[in-house]
């Protein structure tokens, strides 16, 4: 049995993570604790004498929920940061000025959420964000001065969702949600033009279709889309003739990432998802930064920063046994320079390989996932948790998981199955789960129980279903539809009834509510069929032990999913 590694070293705060580097190349930032609450730090770094730590210094104050999601301003000057209170989803903009260490809230308003929507080198003192300040269903585009604070609505939102931003910092996309669940990609040519349509996106292809960005000169539009295809493609879209141009795709998996130069605009590395990722090099110009980065690690890169001058970029690696290391890479020299890892204490103990599987479900859709054994134990007659990923539309990938590691050392095979809903593997496998909550996408994880019970692995009388948001809804649902398969059950903000869910969602869900209707159901059309797939509906039939856990200011699944079906176990007499 490996040595058990604390819970503190696996979920506790990372030592070090999101390095950022300064527009101007000169400072690098980086979320780091301080005082116990994950802060933002920065320290001089050059090209040459690489980060100084010893000059490193705390920039932001948050002593509550801790700050995750940050950025430099390209006036080099403010990092900007969003944060919510409670979890409620409200995020605010905040900024510190590094030159007087002023820190202000700039959206101080109740009940609002923020959206950094765009920034540009060309104009460093302006941010695009997104208020629903006027309408808790819409994000109007605001223009935010970063030298006065000032606020300027910029695109009044009569509907849409989304926005892209030009080169000029001119909100020139967006996409029309329609009543059957389509989209239709709308362009204008500048930002005084009228809106136009541009490409219509079948329902079909919703969630495998996305705007991009723009050419530098503002003629083309780069997205990815399935339109006329099976998986997510890059494409080029001519803005005035509507003409297409593919330029990447893969006949399994969709393109889940692009990295595009900052002065052309150009894409220049495309990656894609599947067992690991895998990189398509569209500029030749930077093949040999890709190999040269590539030797640096052995796990899967991510391009995450680079300067404005697009001489150093920052690559953080993923790895399934040990944690995410952060590179600064030259293109210069060619050389990379280790940043730091973001949790270092890992090392000290032994983790488990995330080792890819697929099996055939019971009508003959392939389903891909990972199991992730005990360290140095038989893979014979393993207790079992099947841990379910949340969304539904998202995916487990392969890399460090803290879940996966913490039940793998505690002497559990921990299972994750990409059930058909999940994303990356193309429309068709993805639209496999429309109306089928409850229904197929249960039975993948009924399947890959059987998978993994007939490959000797699994002890059959000792798995557990375990996840949040749809996992919890997984969960509940194997406890419920499927009670004799599994020995126990966790449910984490999972919905218990579907029709409240959709009912309830936060306001700012409204505008692709279509997609709701079409993929789980339409409370108004369909509230028996919706009530059949709620484990609400059968929580009688409960007699595992299930845990439930619940956030109390979730926006997207309400405190009341949990209390519901608590109170129907109490009033069955289940403990």
């Amino acid at each position: 049995m490996a040595e058990l590694i604390p819970r503190q070293v696996l979920f506790g705060n990372p030592e070090r993570i999101s390095p950022r580097i300064s527009p101007d190349g000169t400072r690098l930032a980086w979320i780091a604790p301080h005082e116990g609450v994950l802060n933002v730090w920065v320290a001089p770094a050059g090209a040459e004498a690489g980060v100084d730590w010893t000059a490193a210094r705390v920039v932001t104050d948050d002593t509550d929920r801790g700050i995750r999601m940050f950025a430099w301003a390209h006036d080099a000057r403010h990092l900007i940061y969003l944060q919510d209170t409670g979890g409620d989803e409200n995020w605010r903009l905040h900024d510190v000025d590094l030159e007087t260490m002023q820190r202000r809230d700039l959206t101080p308003f109740e009940g609002v959420q923020t959206q950094v929507i765009a920034m540009e080198r060309k104009f460093p003192t302006e941010v695009l964000i997104g208020l629903n300040r006027d309408k808790a269903e819409l994000h109007d585009v605001y223009r935010l001065d970063l030298v006065t604070g000032e606020l300027t609505k910029e695109v009044e939102n009569p509907g849409f969702i989304g926005w892209v931003a030009d080169a000029q910092l001119a909100v020139r996309a967006t996409a029309a949600p329609q009543p059957d669940g389509s989209l239709v990609l709308l362009v204008r040519d500048s930002a005084e033009a009228d809106w136009r349509p541009l490409l219509t996106i079948p329902a079909e292809d919703a969630l495998t279709s996305d705007p991009i960005a723009f050419s530098e000169d503002g003629g083309s539009l780069l997205g990815a889309s399935s339109v006329g295809a099976e998986t997510a493609r890059l494409i080029r879209i001519d803005v005035a003739s509507g003409a297409t141009e593919v330029l990447a795709e893969d006949p399994q998996a969709d393109v889940s990432d692009v990295r595009i130069q900052p002065d052309t605009r150009e894409p220049q590395i495309v990656t894609l998802l599947k067992d690991r990722s895998e990189y398509l090099v569209l500029d030749p110009s930077v093949a040999d930064d890709l190999a040269a980065i590539r030797a640096l690690h052995p796990g899967d890169p991510a391009f995450i920063g680079a300067d404005d001058a697009d001489a150093r970029w920052l690559v953080a690696f993923t790895n399934d046994s040990g944690p995410i290391s952060y590179f600064a890479y030259d293109r210069s020299t060619r050389k990379g320079h280790f940043l730091f890892e973001s949790r270092p204490e890992l090392s000290r103990y032994e983790l488990a390989p995330m080792e890819p599987f697929s099996f055939t479900a019971r009508d003959g859709l392939t389903v891909h996932g990972y199991a992730t054994f005990p360290p140095g134990a038989e893979r014979a007659g393993l207790p079992t948790v099947l841990n379910v990923h949340g969304g539904p539309w998202a995916r487990d990938s392969w890399g460090f998981d803290p879940e996966a590691q913490w039940l793998a050392n505690r002497g559990y095979l921990c299972v994750q199955v990409n059930y058909r809903g999940s994303t990356g593997y193309g429309k068709a496998f993805v639209n496999a789960g429309d109306r089928e909550w409850g229904g197929k996408m249960q039975d993948d994880l009924t399947d890959a129980v059987a998978y993994v019970t007939g490959q000797g692995w699994a002890d059959p009388s000792r798995v557990a279903i375990y996840g949040g948001s749809y996992g919890g809804y997984a969960a509940l649902a194997g406890a419920t539809f499927t009670p004799d398969l599994y020995r126990c059950a966790v449910d984490i903000v999972g919905p218990s009834n579907l029709k409240t869910l959709i009912e309830t969602i936060p306001p700012y869900w409204a505008p692709m509510i279509a997609q709701f209707h079409r993929r789980v159901g339409d409370p108004a059309k369909d509230a028996d069929f919706l009530w059949s797939r709620s484990p609400l509906s059968r929580a009688s039939s409960i007699r595992i032990p299930l845990l439930i856990a619940q956030g109390a200011n979730d926006p997207r699944v309400k405190q009341a999913e949990s209390e519901q079906i608590v109170a129907a176990l109490k009033d069955a007499g289940i403990d």
